[in-house]
């Protein structure tokens, strides 16, 4: 471990308040080093939103490295600490967080982390899947966001309508594309935020300039 490190690392845990707490995370969050991770990890179950935020955006920005730890400790947070842990595991889009962001999307009990985690479905890196599983598992999110967009909150809809945009962009099967489609125009018929509705014929066109222009939007 680099000098830099234990320093960044050493304020985060002699920090003895909680802006002092905020200011350490921030830095530590801002070097982007692999050494971090676990004391950002840490950070997300202290009672501090702030640097729960602060951490979340290094291991964002630190990517693929604080995928594994996240998932190893997940299990074993406290609710709060875990609802960061998708947050973050959403906004880095690794495909091996799939089961963890499937599951958030669907039951959990918070709008803001079912948003986090519908959001990050539409974000994966799916070149990191084998091709051969690849439309298998694009169709499992694909079944997954069809019943979230039914979720009570609008802004857990308004996030499964950007994931289906982006799912109908990276497809290339047609039935996929139609279903999405489908799906869409019954959405704008029925749903009963104006937000959504709204963004919803955004990605219609969206959708539609990146196909062939038999496909029509009534």
């Amino acid at each position: 471990m680099t000098i830099n490190a234990q320093k960044l690392i050493r304020a985060v845990e002699e920090a003895d308040s909680s802006d002092r707490l905020l200011d350490a995370v921030k830095q530590l969050a801002a070097s982007g080093l692999e050494e971090s991770i676990p004391t950002l990890i840490a950070a997300l179950g202290y009672n501090n939103p702030g640097a729960a935020v602060a951490a979340v955006d290094g291991l964002i920005a630190i990517g693929e490295p604080a995928v594994q730890p996240l998932l190893e400790l997940i299990d074993n947070y406290n609710y709060g600490a875990r609802a960061w842990a998708v947050r973050a595991l959403a906004g880095i889009g690794d495909t091996r967080a799939l089961d963890t962001l499937l599951e958030a999307a669907k039951n959990d009990f918070s709008l803001s982390v079912r948003r986090a985690a519908a959001r990050g479905l539409g974000t994966l890196r799916w070149h990191q899947l084998p091709p051969e599983k690849l439309e298998s598992v694009k169709t499992q999110v694909l079944e997954a966001l069809l019943v979230i967009s039914e979720d009570p909150e609008w802004v857990v809809r308004y996030a499964v309508v950007t994931s289906l945009e982006a799912l109908a962009i990276v497809t290339t099967l047609p039935d996929k594309i139609s279903r999405i489609t489908e799906h869409f125009q019954q959405m704008v018929s029925t749903d009963v935020d104006l937000g959504v509705r709204t963004r919803v014929r955004l990605a219609q066109r969206k959708i539609q300039q990146q196909q062939p222009q038999e496909i029509i939007y009534i």
